[in-house]
């Protein structure tokens, strides 16, 4: 089996700009440079012939370029229950057409569908029991993150370890927008 997601990844310049913000979180643990990426999909685990057949979909979504920004902070979960911090991505239709044809592409390779809404974001820290009031501050403080534009050319088919530590993701493919 193989954990697997497509994604698009954050420039470095911009993702630069996003380490400034990871601090005033304890006991955050704060993703690094080379994680941030906006998911398009997460597939799970899946096995390997099942993401061959996965490889090939996502060779056939036919998109076109398009340009994001990131605009505005967020959190997932509730009071004890917050366990990330994020930055959100200004609302694109066409980033949501490549989630729907990466969702497609998952449907055709025999995955169940996604059941959650999807919210594209970058996670800049997962959180571990935080102080809701410091969360809340954060979240104030950062509200008005705003990215300059950049150009999205393609996007990637990565797989996910489990470390103690956190995730560590390697770029498997990578699916040219056209």
């Amino acid at each position: 089996m193989i954990r697997l997601f497509a994604a698009v990844a954050v420039p470095p310049e911009l993702g630069q700009g996003l380490q400034a913000r990871q601090n005033g979180l304890g006991g955050a643990n704060w993703r690094p440079l080379e994680a941030f990426h906006i998911t398009l999909r997460f597939f799970g685990d899946v096995r390997e012939d099942v993401a061959d057949d996965l490889h090939l979909e996502l060779e056939r979504i036919s998109a076109a370029p398009m340009t994001l920004e990131l605009e505005g902070v967020g959190s997932f979960g509730e009071g004890p229950d917050l366990h990330a911090v994020w930055a959100g991505v200004r609302e694109n239709d066409a980033l949501r057409r490549l989630a729907k044809a990466c969702e497609t592409a998952a449907r055709r390779s025999g995955l169940k569908a996604e059941a959650r809404a999807y919210r594209p974001h970058v996670t800049l820290a997962y959180l571990k029991r935080p102080d809701v009031v410091e969360v809340a501050a954060w979240l104030s403080a950062n509200a008005q993150l705003k990215s300059p534009p950049f150009e999205v050319k393609n996007f990637g088919l990565y797989s996910s370890l489990l470390l103690s530590g956190g995730s560590r993701y390697q770029l498997e493919q990578i699916y040219r927008l056209r």
